[in-house]
């Protein structure tokens, strides 16, 4: 009962938070200075009438939520005091049918250009961060369990430089070495031509376009997650209960499965979570340098075009994304230790 509670009571919270969400991401590109259609479509020659003619299609012709609100400079006529006919409650409304805009540059659905590079996204993210929570805990433990030793040193030590390396530097690092000495791909998820290729040769050329951007990945990500589990390690190994398990005689791999890890755990499960919930808008600074057609690449372009409809969903889907992890999170930290209960 108590924990029924405990997920309404979170799960109430995590609806709140993405009201806010809603309607601050509604706002954030609406208090730009100037002209969205005209920042998004650029053309010297558009004359007025078409200036009013695209602001009629993307609906910026209504007040955003009544006519002292209003960002449209072109608007006619008598003032709109209907809450229906403002901006604000039809983006709430499409957003209710799944309807995130249309994209200046693309003039198609932003769901549909999302949709299309989500998928490419989550196969670079799900690789990486895979090898990295799997590497970086084993490392971790390791670390720990060989404290003040050679191993934990240069684990500790290596980590530490990866750590601190920009993503971007790292990326073109990897790119100049896989080219040139490994001859991996440099960019993109497909080699041009291999369209008539076997299943077989498709999906040996997919790969190779993956390792470059998925092993930035894991560096980057596989340093934080040894880092946090050697340190949250020590302070476990460190524990009574940790010496009892010894002295009953249980071997090295019992004492650090059934009494240190699920205890060691606990931190980095909310690092997992929160960057898993980062990395589903795509992983920005990967995916410009390896020109990985994914979300992180749709943002880098609508950055540049000023397409502010893909900038408003891609942001939207990043914020859900961290809420729902975060919450995620919170449910699994109650599951591995019944003693985190929030208060009555």
């Amino acid at each position: 009962m108590q924990s029924g509670r405990l997920l309404l009571r979170k799960a109430w919270s995590a609806l709140l938070t993405i009201g806010f969400v809603l309607v601050l991401n509604f706002f954030l590109f609406r208090v730009l200075p100037g002209d969205p259609a005209r920042a998004g479509i650029k053309d010297p020659r558009m004359t007025r009438a078409a200036q009013i003619a695209i602001h009629q299609r993307f609906g910026l012709d209504k007040p955003v939520l009544n006519c002292l609100a209003s960002l449209n400079p072109l608007r006619r006529g008598p003032c709109l005091v209907n809450p229906l006919q403002t901006q604000l409650f039809i983006y709430i409304n499409n957003l209710l049918h799944g309807e995130l805009g249309i994209s200046y540059h693309n003039k198609i659905p932003v769901g549909e250009l999302v949709r299309a590079r989500l998928w490419n996204t989550a196969v670079l993210v799900s690789a990486g961060q895979a090898l990295a929570i799997v590497l970086g805990i084993a490392g971790g433990v390791l670390a720990a369990w060989q404290a003040h030793t050679r191993i934990d040193y240069a684990a500790l030590i290596t980590s530490l430089v990866a750590w601190s390396m920009p993503t971007f530097w790292l990326g073109l690092i990897l790119l100049f070495w896989g080219s040139r000495y490994a001859g991996l791909p440099i960019g993109g998820q497909h080699t041009p031509g291999l369209a008539a290729a076997g299943t077989v040769d498709q999906l040996r050329d997919a790969v190779r376009h993956l390792v470059l951007p998925t092993l930035t990945q894991t560096i980057i990500y596989l340093a934080e997650y040894l880092l946090i589990m050697r340190s949250t390690m020590l302070d476990v190994l460190a524990e009574d209960y940790i010496l009892t398990a010894k002295a009953k005689g249980l071997s090295t791999f019992q004492v650090l499965k059934d009494h240190a890890l699920r205890n060691a755990a606990l931190p980095i499960i909310t690092i997992v979570a929160l960057n898993l919930g980062f990395t589903v808008a795509g992983a920005v600074q990967i995916e410009a340098v390896f020109s990985w057609p994914g979300l992180g690449q749709a943002i880098y372009e609508s950055v540049a075009r000023r397409d502010y409809p893909v900038l408003q969903g891609a942001f939207l889907l990043l914020a859900i994304s961290v809420i729902v992890a975060n919450l995620l999170a919170d449910l699994l930290y109650t599951w591995l230790d019944p003693r985190v209960q929030a208060p009555a």
